[in-house]
């Protein structure tokens, strides 16, 4: 049985974006472009609507690449428990206030028993200083935390 990967939205957008001039982020393009090439025919891909509407903004032709890339994906509902499990990460502190949307991935990914949420985004998903408060926060609650991971970290490991 394949595991299963909610890669939220910094990885559909790092994956069809121009080549950045940054250095670190053409790197982590790179990484993505790699995992999805060679890596994710390993794994069960979920997304959800959120992804898919957080995609849909902007530049009209990065728009069109990242929907051309999510619908070939199924999409997780976004449910009640999903939504309360969020509002508990904020109002519980585990997250700040304004990370109501990152909130929602890690909930999502949470409810649907996601064994990786993979991301780029170190502020307030993939933060070693926060895991620690989100795991105690989705424990108390009923619901584990899948591995918080960026592509890099999946871009081995044959068994």
């Amino acid at each position: 049985m394949k595991q299963r990967v909610y890669p939220e939205t910094t990885i559909v957008s790092y994956l069809t974006a121009r080549p950045s001039r940054d250095l670190i982020l053409a790197a982590h393009q790179e990484v993505t472009r790699q995992w999805w090439e060679e890596r994710r025919g390993h794994f069960e891909i979920y997304v959800s609507q959120l992804v898919s509407d957080e995609a849909g903004r902007g530049d009209v032709e990065a728009v069109r690449k990242r929907q051309e890339v999510l619908k070939a994906i199924v999409s997780l509902a976004v449910t009640e428990d999903a939504i309360a499990l969020a509002s508990r990460l904020t109002e519980e502190h585990a997250l700040p206030s304004e990370a109501g949307a990152d909130a929602l991935h890690i909930a999502v990914a949470a409810v649907n028993g996601m064994d990786f949420l993979m991301t780029w985004n170190c502020r307030h998903i993939a933060n070693m200083e926060l895991l620690p408060a989100i795991r105690r926060t989705l424990e108390r609650h009923g619901y584990e935390l899948p591995w918080v991971c960026t592509p890099e970290e999946l871009l081995g490991g044959e068994r």
